[in-house]
């Protein structure tokens, strides 16, 4: 380093490096020069603080964590024709111990170190293993012993000795040693391995992911995944620092690895979880029960944006996805009919129907309590007294109206009932038929009978009129109305 701010000229630098560590006679050295050219060297190490030992440490690379004789270089094999030039070097050099140590001809030569090359001698190297001394049959020599066919061209004579060199001059100039090819990189792995998306958010194939969503579940509006890919996409790798000076590396993390590295089937892990859809669900389930109907909505919305980059693992957690996914419809409908209903207060038709309606969404026991006793109350404040006295019965039948805390809801349900039982009739004529089948329109709040068209959402399963094809789903707020596709794809 000294040396080097020398060449460059940076004598005040090379002369504060030499007394930093302590290098007496190149600081000496370097002030001679210093005040040879007029300059000097008071003040220069008032500038750097001494009165640490970690002020003049020199930095040195990390030593490495693996330590081979061959590392980091790659074993290579040895050619055939570099085989070939060490052997006849070795009978070259064997001939002429021979010669000079004057062996003679009857003599049988002590075996070498080198015997496994014994293919390569000829016949004149054989000395005493004559006819006389060994049967060899009327061949004289071992081509009956193994019979290699035609590949590999016409026998020769016996009795002329093998050419080591023949066919050099026909090897090609590409006989040489080839490189291992490049294995393929994690990402490209990802994209060939799995069919779902988020495997390919991972990788960063956003394109490919967004066709798959296309295809799959119909998903056209995406700005609305757009944050919960972005997780998906950062969550599947971590950054490893480097040594001191370098960038931080990337390193990917696999799901499939438990048993080793599997290589070009390996597969990515994302950072979503049913653990976290788990989490939304009860949290927007805290929020119903509490009457904080925006942060459920929130809740749940979440949690349908998240489910199609959640990959599960066995069938069980497929179908516990799927749950959550019908859960999620459910609720996010209900608010939004509770919505309605806050809206046309004023209208006793409107306000009946939307609470009947209320009451057919699929909620936990508890939540359909608390939808039916707003049913009740309403139906019963507006006259309609037939509606007011099947909530009611449906209301006592609940499982939880057994309970203590609900000693006094039982008790109004009862009272309830036996009025409407007197009164008997409907004071409004409303669009609501309980004993018929029907699915709930998700835009205009409206029954759809099993006999009537209707159209539903490729992902959500949100119902819809005919005249909702190719629009956007008002529940999942991203999916295509009305498009057949496979669905919901949990498993890579």
């Amino acid at each position: 380093r000294i040396a080097v701010l020398e060449e460059s000229g940076n004598m005040p630098l090379a002369y504060i490096s030499a007394k930093l560590h302590g290098l007496e006679e190149h600081a000496e050295r370097i002030q001679v020069a210093i005040e040879t050219n007029g300059g000097s060297v008071e003040g220069l190490m008032d500038k750097v603080d001494t009165s640490t030992k970690k002020a003049g440490c020199l930095l040195q690379p990390p030593t490495p964590i693996v330590r081979s004789d061959n590392w980091p270089t790659l074993p290579i094999e040895k050619h055939t024709l570099e085989d070939l030039e060490a052997a006849a070097a070795e009978a070259e050099h064997s001939g002429e111990e021979e010669y000079h140590d004057a062996i003679p001809a009857h003599a049988a030569p002590e075996p070498s170190a080198t015997a496994w090359g014994g293919d390569d001698l000829d016949e004149g190297d054989m000395g005493g293993f004559g006819d006389d001394d060994l049967d060899l049959g009327g061949d004289g020599g071992w081509d009956d012993d193994l019979d290699l066919g035609d590949d590999f061209g016409d026998k020769h004579d016996a009795a002329a000795p093998p050419d080591e060199m023949d066919g050099i001059q026909n090897v090609s100039d590409d006989a040489t040693f080839d490189m291992p090819p490049a294995g393929r990189a994690p990402a490209g792995c990802w994209v060939a391995n799995s069919s779902h998306a988020a495997d390919h958010v991972a990788a960063g194939g956003a394109s490919s992911a967004l066709q798959l969503l296309n295809r799959q579940i119909a998903a056209s509006e995406f700005s609305v995944l757009k944050d919960t890919m972005i997780g998906c996409y950062l969550g599947s790798t971590m950054s490893l620092p480097g040594v001191p000076g370098s960038g931080s590396m990337n390193i990917p993390l696999l799901r499939n690895d438990a048993g080793g590295h599997p290589g070009s089937d390996s597969l990515p892990r994302t950072s979503l979880k049913i653990s976290n859809l788990v989490a939304g669900i009860r949290s927007g389930y805290r929020f119903f029960q509490g009457g904080k109907f925006n942060d459920s909505k929130n809740s749940f919305t979440d949690v349908l944006k998240k489910i199609p980059l959640v990959i599960t693992e066995n069938r069980n957690e497929a179908n516990e996805v799927k749950e959550m996914l019908e859960i999620c419809r459910e609720y996010i409908t209900a608010i939004r009919i509770k919505g309605a209903m806050s809206g046309c207060a004023s209208d006793p038709v409107r306000s009946t129907e939307l609470s009947a309606y209320f009451t057919h969404c699929n909620l936990q026991p508890i939540h359909l309590l608390l939808a039916l006793r707003s049913a009740m109350g309403t139906a019963f404040k507006h006259k309609n007294f037939i509606l007011a006295a099947s909530f009611a019965r449906r209301l006592l039948e609940l499982p939880d109206m057994a309970s203590e805390r609900n000693a006094d809801l039982r008790v109004k349900a009862t009272k309830v009932l036996q009025k409407s039982e007197q009164m008997a009739r409907n004071e409004h004529t409303l669009n609501y038929k309980e004993n018929t089948t029907f699915y709930i329109d998700c835009k205009e709040f409206v029954p759809i009978y099993s006999e009537a068209e209707s159209a539903k959402c490729s992902y959500c399963g949100s119902h819809y009129s005919e005249s909702m094809k190719g629009m956007v789903c008002t529940t999942c707020t991203f999916s295509t109305v009305g498009v057949q596709t496979i669905g919901l794809v949990t498993g890579s």
